[in-house]
C-alpha cells in the first residue's frame, strides 16, 4: 500500500517540474517577441526636422519690401485702405503650424501686381524616413513639375553673379506649367542668366521659374516663382505683374531680382 501511494506523488512532482519548464519557455518567447530588434538589430528612428512651427506669412514681408514689389501701395491715398493693402489676406488653412500663406493684390496706374507667399512644414509619419528626407522628396516633385529647361553650370553662375550685384529691391502651381516654361526657355532673345533654373545660393535647394502668358494683342502677364527648401520647410513665392498697357511685357530681370530678394529675406527669417 505504501508503494502505491508513493508512485503517484513522484508523478505529481515530475508534472509540476515539467509545467514550470514549459511556463519559463513561454515567458522567454514573449520577451523575444516584444523586443524583436534586440542584440544590436534595432532600427534607429529617423530624426525630426529642424522646424516645428512656421512664421506668420502676412507679417513676414516688411512694408518696405511690399513697396518695392507692389508699387501701387504707395499710390493709395486713403490710409485705411493702404494699411489693409499692407496686411494682405491669409489663405485658408486648418493648421498654421503645418501650412500657411498670404496674398496681396494692388493696382497702380501702370500695372496690377500680385504676390503670394506660402510656407509648408513637412512631417514624416514613417519612422524610417526623416522630416528632411520627406521634404526633399516633395521639393523634388515640385521642381520636376516646373519642367525647368536644361541650363549649363556657367549660366547658373552668371545668374548668381547678376543677383549679387543687383540693388535690393494648393498651394498654387499655375506658375509652373510646362508649356509656358518651355515657350519662355525657347525664346532666343532671353539671356541664359534669366531662364528658369535651379538656384545654388538659397536654402538647401531652390529653383526659379519665369512664365509669360498672353499675346501681343492682349495684356501680357509675367509670373516669377521662387521656391526653396530649408530643412523640413518649403517656401514658395509667386510674383505676378500685368501691365495696364496692351502689348507691354513686364521686365524679367527686375521681377526676378525682386522675388529673389524677398526669398533671401524669408530664408534669413527662418534661420532666426
Amino acid at each position: 500500500m505504501q508503494r502505491k501511494a508513493y508512485v503517484p506523488g513522484v508523478v505529481a512532482l515530475l508534472a509540476a517540474l515539467l509545467a514550470g519548464c514549459t511556463g519559463g519557455s513561454s515567458d522567454t518567447g514573449s520577451t523575444d517577441d516584444a523586443n524583436p530588434g534586440d542584440a544590436g538589430t534595432a532600427t534607429a528612428v529617423a530624426q525630426p526636422g529642424k522646424y516645428d512651427t512656421l512664421p506668420e506669412p502676412c507679417g513676414a514681408v516688411s512694408h518696405g519690401t511690399l513697396d518695392t514689389l507692389l508699387p501701387g501701395i504707395r499710390q493709395i491715398t486713403d490710409t485705411t485702405q493702404r494699411d489693409k493693402a499692407y496686411e494682405g489676406e491669409a489663405t485658408l488653412t486648418y493648421d498654421t503650424d503645418r501650412k500657411a500663406g498670404c496674398r496681396w493684390k494692388v493696382e497702380s496706374t501702370d500695372a496690377t501686381d500680385h504676390l503670394f507667399v506660402d510656407f509648408e512644414r513637412v512631417v514624416s509619419y514613417d519612422n524610417a524616413v526623416s522630416d528632411d528626407a520627406q521634404a526633399q522628396e516633395l521639393f523634388g516633385k515640385k521642381e520636376e513639375a516646373a519642367d525647368l529647361p536644361e541650363v549649363s553650370p556657367s549660366a547658373d553662375a552668371s545668374a548668381t553673379a547678376d543677383f549679387s550685384t543687383s540693388p535690393s529691391a494648393s498651394p498654387s502651381t499655375s506658375a509652373s506649367s510646362s508649356p509656358s516654361a518651355s515657350s519662355f526657355a525657347s525664346s532666343s532673345a532671353t539671356p541664359s542668366s534669366l531662364l528658369p533654373r535651379t538656384l545654388s545660393d538659397l536654402g538647401d535647394e531652390a529653383f526659379l521659374n519665369d512664365v509669360v502668358s498672353g499675346s501681343g494683342s492682349t495684356a501680357q502677364q509675367r509670373t516669377v516663382t521662387v521656391a526653396f527648401r530649408t530643412s523640413n520647410v518649403i517656401v514658395t513665392i509667386e510674383y505676378e505683374e500685368q501691365p495696364a498697357t496692351i502689348g507691354t511685357v513686364p521686365d524679367s530681370k527686375e521681377m526676378q531680382d525682386r522675388a529673389r530678394n524677398l526669398a533671401s529675406r524669408l530664408a534669413d527669417t527662418l534661420a532666426g
